[in-house]
């Protein structure tokens, strides 16, 4: 099917809101909508235009909100419906849009879909999630919920074990309780995806971000089954909300565009290499890794794409370890050059920009374990809780990063020299040069294995910029025949070109455009 994208995303920019973490406008604690309607006007002077906010629907919280127990209504915690239709309306008076997050492949135990599945006699909702027909029968290649009620079988969980999943049948059954995906249950659910999307959409919502979007159908061949139904939901929202904009959780976009999917992640799982760049023993924005095998993966999946979706690279998300982690101070702004030059919709998660520290040793909350360090509240300034919250310290959602040198939104906003300030000038300088737009082309230059630097070309029309980037310690050099017209951008020293040879500086980088 032929995928085409909104005109928006051609220079949107997205920041990532982990809504627990963000603001906190009532002192319980927890942030909320209105706290994340307070902080517009930062998301946009930053200059992000659009908002991918995590899990915000009812929930007993079991997994931060990725255990849904009622899709229709939004948790407390946070506001009521109306208030989160507010946020829409604020958000796009500012030209801001906001995507929801959508978990579509289980729900919460306490789902009252679930409830009634549980029941012994057969009812609506009994074949809504994956049941075996023997509670001794365990569904091998998952796990299981078994001994829970009266019902003689075995439920397949798709995350942690309060997360049953829904039922979307199989792509080949083989087993007397595997349902096809044309079955009655199978296509409830389907329905119902539609509806979800249309009871929000309806209110103000720009679209999704879809969790685990490649899971749906089970024992699928190489995603077959799975790319069939997102394809039948995408001719339902091109029908009814062309303008609405998926992106999947998948990590393969070969399959994720072809399913319908305006955008896909390159994520710290899956087959993209992404690791390689910031979150291994080695990164190569460390300054002391291998870039290839991200570049041959990339130059794979931009091809299969073939244009009729984008490819996003993030710079992290709630469930990776924070980009300052790994990456040193004074390699950060390098990371951002990357981030920001690379084609594709750029993805900040909130406090990045800021160098947010991971918050070590911090006991687990709402299923983040390893995760938690990553959901600290925002830091805005120096008043009491960095201002995220008017509550005790000790009635915070997460505990605080209680460094006496903790960054802060505001006092990086005061100073130009600031990651927060550099970044701005980088997502100005995206903006404002065509080669460097989300849907602009990409040619590497330069990628060797174990070498630095990395260089490639954007190029859109006429306009060709070619990107050098050298984390490392050493200076690089290249055999290179474009010859400058001018620096967009530099950072360190910028590169010099020859017309034969590049040559970068350690711990450097530089936007040239090119003659044409």
């Amino acid at each position: 099917m032929k995928n085409t994208s909104p005109k928006w995303l051609e220079d949107a920019l997205f920041y990532e809101i982990y809504p627990q973490s963000f603001q906190d406008t009532n002192d319980d604690g927890i942030g909320d909508f209105k706290g994340i309607i307070k902080r517009l006007d930062y998301i946009k002077e930053l200059g992000a235009n659009a908002i991918w906010m995590n899990p915000c629907f009812d929930s007993p919280f079991g997994d931060a909100g990725y255990d849904v127990s009622d899709y229709y209504k939004v948790a407390p915690r946070y506001g009521t419906n109306d208030d989160l239709v507010e946020l829409f309306n604020e958000a796009h008076k500012r030209g801001i849009h906001v995507l929801l997050d959508l978990v579509p492949g289980h729900t919460s135990t306490e789902h009252p879909w679930f409830k009634e599945s549980l029941k012994p006699t057969h009812n609506e909702y009994s074949d809504r999630y994956i049941w075996t027909d023997n509670v001794w029968t365990e569904p091998k290649g998952y796990g299981s919920l078994r001994g829970i009620s009266d019902r003689d079988g075995s439920c397949i969980v798709n995350f942690f074990s309060h997360q049953p999943a829904l039922n979307y049948g199989f792509y080949k059954p083989s087993e007397s309780w595997q349902q096809p995906m044309d079955a009655e249950g199978p296509m409830k659910n389907r329905k119902e995806i539609k509806n979800i999307l249309k009871f929000w959409l309806s209110k103000g919502c720009d679209g999704f971000r879809v969790d685990m979007a490649g899971s749906l159908v089970k024992d699928d061949e190489e995603g077959k089954g799975t790319i069939m139904l997102w394809q039948d939901i995408r001719e339902y929202l091109d029908e009814n909300f062309p303008e609405a904009v998926l992106i999947s959780e998948w990590g393969e976009p070969d399959k994720s565009i072809k399913a319908g999917f305006h955008m896909d992640f390159l994520l710290h799982f899956g087959p993209s290499h992404y690791n390689d760049l910031f979150r291994c023993e080695k990164p190569f924005f460390g300054g002391n890794g291998d870039v290839s095998k991200f570049v041959e993966k990339y130059i794979s999946l931009y091809e299969s794409a073939n244009k009729e979706g984008l490819i996003c690279i993030p710079s992290g998300n709630h469930d990776m370890d924070r980009l300052s982690r790994s990456i040193p101070n004074d390699l950060l702004e390098i990371s951002y050059a990357f981030l920001l030059s690379m084609p594709g919709v750029p993805f900040i998660y909130y406090g990045d920009e800021i160098g947010m520290r991971y918050v070590e040793g911090l006991i687990s909350k709402e299923g983040g374990y390893s995760r938690t360090g990553s959901r600290s509240p925002m830091q805005w300034d120096d008043t009491k809780n960095a201002g995220f919250s008017g509550a005790c310290e000790d009635a915070l959602y997460i505990p605080m990063d209680n460094s006496s040198d903790r960054p802060t939104a505001m006092s990086q906003m005061n100073d130009e020299a600031s990651i927060r300030s550099k970044i701005k000038n980088l997502i100005a300088i995206r903006n404002n040069n065509k080669a460097l737009k989300n849907s602009s082309d990409i040619k590497f230059v330069y990628a060797q294995e174990n070498e630095y630097p990395l260089a490639y070309l954007r190029f859109c029309d006429e306009e060709k910029i070619l990107v050098v980037l050298n984390p490392s310690s050493n200076e690089c050099s290249f055999p290179c025949e474009y010859v400058a017209k001018d620096i967009v951008y530099s950072f360190g020293q910028s590169a010099t070109l020859d017309g034969s040879v590049c040559t970068i500086a350690p711990k450097s980088a530089a936007f040239i455009k090119l003659e044409k």
